[in-house]
């Protein structure tokens, strides 16, 4: 019981700076001000990380329109919650005793940071495409409906290009939804 609501926690802790860290990163690269919410949040979350990354990162990366330290930072940090996540299992599993990683343990980490980063990018598309999409219906003159069109306006566009009207209404939002749906179940 302890070890699944520790892990819940890190996990909790770590989908949080992840999101933030990644949410940043899409907002740089759709160009949405940082000036209001969620950028004054998101930036609050991950300066800590993202500031440091930005001195250390050569100057060419940074004149790029992908703000790689903020995907840089992502990264590091499902790294992060990988190897915590690795500490905490092992320690709890030899009773609070030596914890070693075996070498097979250590190369699964990568790949458990990596199924992490996804699984954060697919949910946090999943909540922004929905909040769109509801406020689509219930109150689309919201400045948190702009927002939510602007991020996802380019996971949107493609679709739109496919998929036809059906009576006046959109359904590119709920086919998005759904293939990210899809997208989790084959993670998981």
């Amino acid at each position: 019981m302890l070890i699944r609501i520790l892990s819940f926690l890190l996990e909790t802790l770590f989908f949080l700076l992840i999101a933030a860290a990644l949410l940043r990163a899409w907002m740089n690269w759709v160009r949405v001000t940082m000036t209001t919410q969620p950028g004054r949040f998101v930036m609050a979350v991950t300066d800590w990380l993202v500031k440091p990354l930005r001195r250390v990162l050569p100057s060419s990366l940074m004149q790029s329109r992908v703000d790689w330290a903020s995907v840089l930072a992502a990264v590091l940090l499902a790294l992060a919650h990988a190897l915590l996540w690795g500490v905490l299992v092992g320690w709890l599993l030899a009773g609070g005793g030596n914890v070693g990683f075996e070498p097979a343990a250590l190369l699964a980490l990568p790949l458990f940071a990596l199924k992490m980063l996804i699984r954060v990018t697919l949910q946090t598309l999943f909540i922004l495409v929905l909040g769109f999409a509801i406020l689509s219906w219930v109150q689309p003159g919201s400045p948190a409906y702009g927002l939510l069109g602007r991020l996802t306006e380019p996971l949107l566009a493609p679709l739109r290009r496919v998929l036809p009207m059906v009576g006046g209404v959109d359904l590119s939002a709920l086919v998005l939804i759904v293939l990210i749906q899809i997208a989790l179940m084959i993670l998981v």
